[in-house]
């Protein structure tokens, strides 16, 4: 990604928020709330969710927020009774039938918006199908969303952030309580080597092609969404009460772009941070990256993505990066350190007693 002049623009104005409101689909998530969802829904929501949960109906309890994992940065989020997708992608295609769900059950959730980091496959590949059967907003740059619209099978709602320039953000409301900062940051990229790190070099590891092999309908799947550009890189901030979230579905190398690290620190001190840890940056720098967006975030806990075994050879198994996370979290002064919920694949996806907080 070229990095191009931060731009000054904040939305802040209450008229502003007002007038993002409607595109987020929020009728759609009051009427979903007011009366008895499909038993597809419900049945997906409290596997999603846990059934302890999620009401009879499908609602689920405002005083939670949930994070379940389904591989890469993918998450599905209830946040405040409302439920959304965080990027939209259930790993195959090297395999098969490996991650629990599948674009379908994604979609019977019924999200009212699907959240897109950015563009790439392993981020949004199935984010055109999901909002196509399920009436999702997709929210992302005007890039990312006029690619998901062109690979959709019919018309969907999209909700584009003039956001291009690295540095920019934006603000969106969800319903009367959740607060969303959007801001445009960078990509992972190869960077010449500081010293600080070590290189993170992980071998790679076959085993799901070999116990899971893929289907060819999988496989042509996963190479028709080789070229799906990236769009743009953002991250997303919610705050419900004093609890928040923060998720970035790449690491690029922010200590290059000082405004991006002054707007983070500029933040109040986030409760969650959900951040991606593998990256391209790791060959040069280890995970000197994903600990700058830590240091800048200063979350209470830390859950890393990005790190498990997606698409191999490329990638490798979340275990693997534990060790070296740990040992770089521990060079942060004691009083800024966050906890770190390390979540593992396959064990960890749809697994929401992991990532369940209160709010």
């Amino acid at each position: 990604m070229t990095a191009s002049r931060p731009s000054r623009r904040l939305l802040l104005s209450t008229g502003a928020a007002a007038a993002l409101a409607a595109p987020l689909g929020l009728a759609h998530v009051t009427g979903a709330r007011a009366a008895s969802l499909p038993r597809a829904t419900v049945a997906a929501r409290r596997k999603f969710f846990g059934p302890d949960n999620v009401s009879s109906t499908g609602a689920v309890r405002r005083d939670r927020v949930i994070l379940s994992w389904f591989g890469v940065t993918n998450f599905a989020l209830a946040i405040d009774g409302h439920v959304v997708l965080l990027d939209a992608w259930v790993p195959r295609g090297a395999y098969s039938r490996l991650v629990p769900t599948s674009p379908e059950e994604l979609a019977a959730l019924k999200p009212s918006q699907i959240f897109i980091g950015h563009g790439h496959f392993d981020h949004a590949a199935d984010a055109a199908p999901i909002a196509a059967a399920s009436g999702a907003v997709v929210v992302g740059t005007a890039a990312q969303c006029a690619q998901i619209s062109q690979q959709a099978p019919g018309p969907i709602r999209t909700r584009p952030l003039d956001l291009d320039a690295v540095g920019s953000r934006t603000r969106l409301t969800l319903g009367s309580r959740i607060g969303i900062t959007v801001m445009a940051h960078v990509h992972s990229a190869v960077t010449p080597p500081t010293g600080e790190f070590p290189p993170l070099l992980l071998p790679p590891d076959f085993t799901p092609v070999v116990t899971h092999p893929p289907t060819l309908e999988d496989l042509l799947g996963l190479v028709s969404h080789q070229p799906d550009q990236e769009g743009g890189t953002l991250l997303y901030r919610f705050t419900v009460g004093t609890f928040s979230l923060l998720w970035n579905d790449s690491c690029g190398p922010i200590r290059d772009h000082p405004t991006v690290v002054n707007q983070l620190k500029a933040l109040p001190r986030t409760t969650v941070q959900v951040g991606a840890i593998q990256g391209f940056g790791q060959l040069s720098n280890g995970l000197r990256d994903p600990l700058d967006y830590i240091r800048a975030v200063r979350p209470r806990v830390f859950v890393p993505s990005h790190h498990d075994n997606w698409t191999p050879p490329v990638s490798s198994p979340a275990s693997g990066y534990e060790r070296p996370l740990r040992d770089a979290v521990a060079t942060i002064p004691a009083a800024s350190r966050p906890a770190i919920r390390f979540i593992t694949d396959p064990d960890d996806y749809i697994r929401p007693g992991r990532l369940t907080f209160s709010a």
